[in-house]
This record gives structure tokens, C-alpha cells and sequence, in this order.
């Protein structure tokens, strides 16, 4: 497979999705990025701003199994891994496979339950693998992870902690829709008392398992120049000494970011990274994994400010 059929089927994945979701082209292209890169994606939002559906249609236009988590308070672990059951019958322990047993995971208000529930999902995120009484089980090689969140600010809620916010590629904020988009909706779905069904709107599957593995190989294969490196690498760097940061961006984060430029550029049809690629994801890779000062904080200061001055500090090779 070579670039300009990438790019062909990111078109045909964004008028897929284009018959649910009106707008939101950057969160779906956010989604075909972190899907080529092997990342997972973090969408926050107030309610009502199609979180969940965004998730579900994109998850319809991909020839492979879906799965979905509500979130709540009284969640347990074993709720989302599974558990071993013993039958009297045969003697043994069965497991009986949680929802975390699929290949697009939906983790719907994901910071709705505690912080020992959100664990759950950790070693799965990173490894693609979750151990259950001791043995290992695989999720396979499409696994990915999007997940919601209401803001923290809302009743009921828990932050998510640095080390579950560092295995999310992606974090992008779904705002309001312009009132042309709003009128849009309103002109798709106003005739509904409920939420629309994904079913019901004709999404058809542009992508299957070996069409991803094939897409992810060629993205692997694209060039980078070293000066696209150090770019990155500055970039991750600035965020560690920036005097109104506390805790900078990971390594891992790093690495993150030189694969989802290698994706930036397979959209657009090209075998190498330009700077522009890198620039394109800068702000949902990197903000969700700044931790404030206490006097940044104080002063107003947000995550996104720090690193729109780092796109002007740190020099773009030419």
C-alpha cells in the first residue's frame, strides 16, 4: 500500500463519518492518526457535544469488533477485565472475558470512576495485554482505546492520573459547533426524541484489520530527517524547562509524536514528515501531559499557553 491510498481512504473514513457527525473534522482526523499510530485518543467535553456518538460512528466505518464501557462510581476491575468463575461442574476455573475483550474500546465518561477502576485499563493501554490471576491475555494488534471525560470541574468526577493521561496519545477538547453546524444537527437529527442510533445512518466499513496492518506498515516506512527529530525533541524537551511547568512531557511521548507525524504525512499522501506535521499534532499530544506550576496555576496560566510558546520558542527546521 503506498501514501496516496491512505490518503484516499482517510477521505472516504471522513465522509463515512460525515453522515452522523456534522463538523468535528479535526477529532476524526485526531482518530485516523491515532489508529495509524497504534495511540489511543482522549476526547473531553461537555455533554451533549457527541462524544460518544463521534466514537461509535468512527468505530462503524472499521471492519472490527466494537466494545463499550459506561463508567460510574460503583465499577469495579473486574467489571472491565473479567474474571475467573469456578464451575462445580468440571472442577475449573472459567474466565469469563470482561468488555476490555475487543478490538475498538469505547471508554465512555471514563473519569466517572475511581482511580482503582481506571487502572484497569493501564496495562492494557500500554501493552495491548491484560493479566488476570496470573496468566496473560492478548487484545491483538487492533486494540485502541477512545475514551471520554466530562470536566473535571462537574460533580462526580475523578482527574485521571499523569501515568494513565501519558499513555493517551491525543487529548482534544470537542467544543460547541458553530450555529451553521448547530442548525445542520438540528436539520439531521432534530426529528429524534432520542440519541441517533449509529445503525440507522448507513455507516459502511472503509477499513479492515488487514488493511490497517498494511496502512501501519507503510507508515512505518516513511522518512524523517533528522532535523524533524530534533525538532521533536526540543519540543519535549522545552516542556520539562518551561518555568511554569512542573512535570514535562515523557520520553514516550516523544516517540509518540515522530509516529503520529509519520501519520500526518501518509494523510496528505507523502513517504516523508514535514515540519507542519509535527506542528499539526503539538497541541493535543502534548498539553494533557503538562503538569502546572502551583504559581501558574494561581496566575490563570493553561496547558495550551505553555505550548503555543514553545511552537514559538523552539525554531522549525526549514
Amino acid at each position: 500500500m503506498n501514501t496516496l491510498e491512505i490518503k484516499d481512504i482517510a477521505h472516504r473514513l471522513q465522509s463515512n463519518v460525515a453522515k452522523a457527525i456534522v463538523g468535528q473534522h479535526e477529532a476524526i482526523d485526531l482518530l485516523f492518526i491515532s489508529l495509524l499510530s497504534e495511540g489511543h485518543i482522549l476526547f473531553e467535553g461537555v455533554p451533549g457535544v457527541a462524544k460518544t456518538l463521534l466514537a461509535q460512528s468512527f468505530a462503524s466505518s472499521i471492519d472490527m469488533r466494537f466494545g463499550r464501557i459506561q463508567f460510574t462510581p460503583d465499577l469495579m476491575p473486574g467489571d472491565v477485565l473479567g474474571t475467573n468463575i469456578y464451575h462445580f461442574e468440571t472442577s475449573k476455573f472459567v474466565l469469563t472475558k470482561g468488555p476490555i475483550f475487543t478490538d475498538i474500546l469505547l471508554a465512555d465518561e471514563v473519569n466517572r470512576t475511581p482511580p482503582k477502576t481506571q487502572a484497569a485499563l493501564l496495562q492494557a493501554m500500554h501493552e495491548r495485554e491484560v493479566t488476570i490471576d496470573g496468566t496473560h491475555y492478548d487484545l491483538g494488534a487492533g486494540f485502541m482505546v477512545i475514551a471520554t471525560q466530562n470536566p473535571i470541574e462537574q460533580q462526580g468526577t475523578y482527574p485521571l492520573p499523569e501515568a494513565q493521561l501519558d499513555r493517551f496519545l491525543f487529548q482534544h477538547i470537542l467544543d460547541y459547533p458553530s450555529r451553521d453546524d448547530e442548525r445542520r444537527i438540528l436539520g439531521l437529527h432534530g426529528h429524534r426524541a432520542t440519541m441517533p442510533h449509529v445503525r440507522d445512518m448507513d455507516l459502511q466499513p472503509v477499513i479492515t484489520l488487514e488493511t490497517l496492518k498494511a496502512m501501519r506498515k507503510t507508515v512505518s516506512e516513511i522518512q524523517i530527517s533528522t532535523e524533524n527529530l530534533d525538532y521533536i525533541v526540543d519540543l519535549v524537551r522545552g516542556s520539562r524547562e518551561h518555568p511554569s511547568v512542573r512535570v514535562g512531557a515523557s520520553p514516550r511521548c516523544g516517540a509518540m509524536m515522530a509516529r503520529a507525524a509519520r501519520a500526518c504525512a501518509a494523510m496528505e499522501g507523502r513517504d516523508y514528515v514535514v515540519p507542519d506535521d509535527i506542528k499539526r499534532i503539538i497541541l493535543p499530544a502534548l498539553c494533557h501531559r503538562l503538569v502546572l506550576s502551583p504559581t501558574a496555576e494561581i496566575e490563570g496560566i493553561r496547558a495550551s499557553d505553555v505550548v503555543s510558546q514553545l511552537i514559538e520558542q523552539v525554531k522549525a527546521p526549514r
